[in-house]
């Protein structure tokens, strides 16, 4: 791969970087936003905060589905070095987070917007605040002490006065390019790593046909590993990082700074498993393990390396890490679920297990052979399997939220669904056509959501790709639900059924974007004559959009016999679906 240094400076002059963004560092942030994050040109752009009165903040992404908020700063320097001044600024917008009201009232426009934004996210405690400093440069040794200084800090603060989580993360150069590296290679990559382990702190042994090494790893051998940053190392967990700062991982880090009791660390720590394809012996202590992948570890390991620079200072620290030769899928999801018992495992992570889950998938794989339902995280679709037919546990839960219990501004994240409504949402026996029927409806959508933007979608809509596709899906519902003078929810596979006979797919999306334009530029000027900001992202979390929606499907037939007979005549007359296809919607309070 060429220096990423030149891709950098490479794409940041092609057309999109120029004319959305003023300068290179712009340009950069916006870079990183979209080959890192992965975001889309409108998120990238409506992501970037910088400018006058930034706050030392230059974007803001939230990540619904891992419920963590990125406050990105970055510094793009062509020198070889950079001093400890942008490290400065990370922890004046740190410190700045103790109060979001001050901070918002003196912020620029898009980073006010980008406040409330957070501040109702933060309303479930769910949410880590992960601060991100990027550069294309190396940091000076003043630079590292004053990393070092704030990760100390944030060890230091205690849980009561915070109600989330909080991370730092340094990418320089040399980060970036391990980064870039990852996020090209093909989904679920392969990690191979070279241990060497000291003479007399490890064993080898096999039990159960298995290749074990026990050993006492250096914690400063530890943050070597591949993949701790990305999470690629981790791809086998039942769940991700849970943030530094919850009590478990707290206790870890001030046992790492704390010099008197580093040396105890072995003995505090129950120790880390990792699995690997293949582990083969070179001699000497050496070990090259194929395949690397940590199935119980991944809050100590992610804390571990949040304290590189203490780490890197303990000779005495050591870890107790197992490794397992384990080829298989199965055995290995089997020991992630049993090995994670520091941090409990939630119920959200084992719904694959479940009755309703098993059932479901054991339906809608026989009734659709050339499918596959997957339901584990990271599960790889087997290769001769129909894309088209395949459906993924986490998107059908959202799908469903937003088209049987009518609560699209539930749907953009998995908490409430695999906890609080689980029971609730799936204690219907759903049919296998319905499950596909929803993914039918949602892939059309989301082969819209481009930038073309062949429905015509409002700015703000397109910009909330996380959020509002399972708005423009709860409204296809509504306008069937309205063709038919029905208040209940309609079956999606027959209102499948009956558009694509009539040829009528197209023409129902995009009368459901056209209302849900309407239902969103109303409550837009409701706010400008109301003397109130409008925030989107709040507007699509909040139940009151589910009205303003319907209200606006109301209205367009209200006026369609006049506005398009045609039209109105082919509604009627083609979308005609039989009462005994309704059903009552799934309730659910919030």
């Amino acid at each position: 791969m060429a220096n990423v240094l030149e891709i950098i400076k490479n794409e940041i002059t092609q057309d999109y970087y120029k004319n959305n963004f003023p300068n290179d560092g712009q340009r950069f942030v916006a870079w990183y936003m979209r080959n890192i994050h992965l975001l889309d040109q409108r998120q990238a752009k409506a992501a970037i905060t910088d400018g006058a009165n930034d706050k030392q903040i230059d974007a803001v992404y939230i990540d619904e589905d891992e419920q963590k908020i990125y406050i990105v700063q970055g510094k793009y320097y062509l020198g070889e070095s950079v001093d400890a001044t942008p490290v400065r600024e990370v922890i004046s917008a740190w410190s700045q987070f103790s109060n979001l009201a001050q901070l918002q009232e003196n912020a620029n426009s898009k980073l006010k917007t980008k406040i409330s934004e957070i501040a109702t996210a933060l309303e479930d405690d769910s949410y880590c605040v992960c601060f991100e400093l990027i550069t294309t440069s190396i940091f000076t040794d003043a630079a590292m002490d004053d990393i070092h200084s704030f990760q100390t800090k944030l060890s230091e603060e205690d849980d009561a006065e915070l109600n989330y989580s909080t991370q730092f993360s340094v990418v320089d150069k040399q980060g970036l390019e391990d980064a870039y590296s990852c996020v090209i290679e093909q989904t679920n990559p392969t990690l191979n790593h070279t241990i060497k382990l000291e003479a007399g702190k490890y064993m080898t042994t096999e039990l159960g046909a298995t290749s074990v090494i026990v050993a006492a790893m250096p914690l400063k051998e530890c943050i070597k590993l591949p993949g701790i940053k990305d999470g690629s190392l981790f791809q086998k967990n039942v769940r991700q990082s849970l943030g530094i700062n919850n009590t478990v991982n707290k206790k870890i880090k001030k046992t790492i700074n704390d010099p008197n009791k580093c040396g105890d660390f072995f003995f505090f720590h129950n120790g880390i498993t990792a699995i690997c394809n293949k582990i083969e012996e070179c001699g000497n202590g050496e070990f090259k393990l194929y395949g690397l992948n940590v199935v119980n570890g991944c809050q100590s390991l992610n804390t571990i390396l949040s304290c590189s620079e203490n780490v890197r200072k303990r000779d005495d620290a050591y870890v107790l890490f197992r490794f397992y030769e384990i080829p298989q899928r199965d055995r290995a999801d089997s020991i992630s679920i049993n090995t994670n018992t520091q941090s409990a495992v939630k119920a959200r992570d084992l719904r694959s297990n479940s009755k309703q889950i098993l059932k479901l998938k054991k339906a809608y794989e026989a009734k659709y052979s050339n499918g596959f339902f997957a339901t584990k995280r990271g599960e790889i679709i087997p290769a001769d399997k129909d894309k088209q037919y395949c459906i993924e546990l986490s998107y059908l839960g959202k799908n469903l939220t937003a088209w049987y219990m009518q609560r699209p501004n539930l749907s953009y994240g998995e908490t409430k669904i695999f906890d609080k409504y689980f029971n609730t949402l799936f204690k219907n026996d759903y049919l296998p056509e319905d499950a596909y029927a929803l993914s039918f409806w949602m892939r059309k959508i989301m082969d819209a959501w481009t930038q073309e933007n062949p429905l015509g979608l409002e700015e703000e809509l397109l910009t909330m790709k996380a959020y509002a596709p399972y708005h423009l899906l709860f409204a296809i519902s509504m306008v069937f639900a309205k063709c038919n003078n029905q208040t209940n929810v309609p079956s999606p596979s027959e209102c499948l059924k009956v558009a694509s006979e009539n040829n009528l797919v197209d023409s129902i999306i995009n009368i459901a974007a056209n209302c849900l334009n309407s239902a969103i530029s109303a409550e837009k000027n409701n706010c400008e004559q109301n003397n109130r900001s409008f925030i989107p992202q709040n507007w699509v979390k909040n139940k009151s959009c589910n009205a303003g929606i319907m209200s606006a499907i109301q209205n367009y037939f209200s006026f369609l016999p006049t506005m398009n007979k045609e039209m109105d005549s082919k509604l009627k007359n083609g979308v005609k679906i039989d009462s005994k296809y309704f059903s009552y919607r799934v309730q659910a309070e919030d």
